[in-house]
């Protein structure tokens, strides 16, 4: 083989042994004495080891620039910080897709060394790279969904409570335990804030960014200034249930508006000519025996 040959089979080879040899070498000791004691715990006055990180992890961190680490966090935010899927977990983990990619690559590229195999390798390392980002985005972009259909029937909940005599924050606490969905959990968790000494516009600035939805960030806005200028909470959520029920009337007609444009290209491409098949396909069928 050529020498460019043996250059591009060096740039993913290496690599991908260093990403193999940092796996390897996991201080997988050091977890499980980490996992002791947090079973155990400490007595008191007992001396605590600093652990250092997996060195995948901190390989894995020295390749993310801060920017994208903090991207990453934020999307992870509003995909609820599901648990099966932590944010050192996805940045140690974006590597070994694009390890395995790269592992693949070789194997093509050994069998057929030519350069559309080179541009494929380098394609799926990078598309396996940030197939973690993307599994998380849609993950938050459902959540953000399924917020901004609870918000209505969540924001009618807590006005009810409060005219009927319970204050903001205890309506929002029978609100979260009433619910089941994402917002329910997120109220739930403002509220958490607030009981372990969080000041309550900060927790309140939280929930907001935490969420993209347009109708719980402009409720956020609404409840920090009446709680500063001392504006009844039960106007501001009259007001704020109000406009969240005519939002979502417009937004079921606007899908209903939309409906008949999305049917049209199925009708055409796969129902029309099924049926055209059926109805004039016995007709043409006579027709060409007739001249035949």
């Amino acid at each position: 083989m050529s020498t460019h040959v043996w250059l591009i089979i060096a740039a993913i080879v290496l690599p991908l042994a260093y990403f193999v040899w940092s796996l390897a070498t996991i201080d997988r000791k050091g977890i499980v004495a980490i996992n002791t004691n947090l079973g155990s715990g400490f007595a008191q006055g007992a001396g605590v080891t600093i652990q250092r990180p997996p060195m995948l992890l901190g390989v894995a961190r020295k390749l993310t620039p801060g920017s994208y680490e903090a991207k990453l966090d934020h999307w992870l935010a509003l995909a609820g910080r599901p648990k099966s899927m932590p944010l050192t977990k996805l940045i140690a983990i974006k590597p070994m897709m694009a390890a395995v990619g790269a592992l693949f690559s070789i194997l093509l590229f050994v069998a057929n060394p030519s350069p559309t195999v080179v541009g494929f390798g380098l394609f799926l390392s990078l598309f396996l790279y940030f197939i973690p980002d993307l599994l998380v985005y849609n993950q938050g972009a459902k959540r953000q969904e399924a917020m901004k259909m609870e918000f209505p029937n969540t924001l009618d909940q807590m006005l009810i409570s409060v005219e009927a005599g319970l204050g903001f924050e205890s309506a929002m606490e029978r609100a979260s335990a009433q619910g089941t969905g994402p917002l329910a959990h997120e109220l739930m968790r403002t509220l958490q804030d607030i009981q372990v000494g969080r000041p309550r516009q900060e927790a309140y600035e939280a929930l907001a960014d935490r969420s993209t939805v347009t109708d719980v960030r402009s409720f956020v806005l609404a409840v920090i200034q009446a709680d500063k200028y001392g504006i009844g909470i039960a106007n501001v959520l009259r007001a704020q249930a109000k406009q969240a029920r005519v939002k979502r009337r417009q937004n079921a007609e606007e899908k209903a508006m939309k409906l008949p444009v999305k049917v049209l290209f199925p009708l055409l491409f796969c129902i029309f000519p099924v049926l055209f098949i059926i109805l004039l396909g016995p007709a043409g069928i006579r027709i060409m025996e007739a001249f035949s």
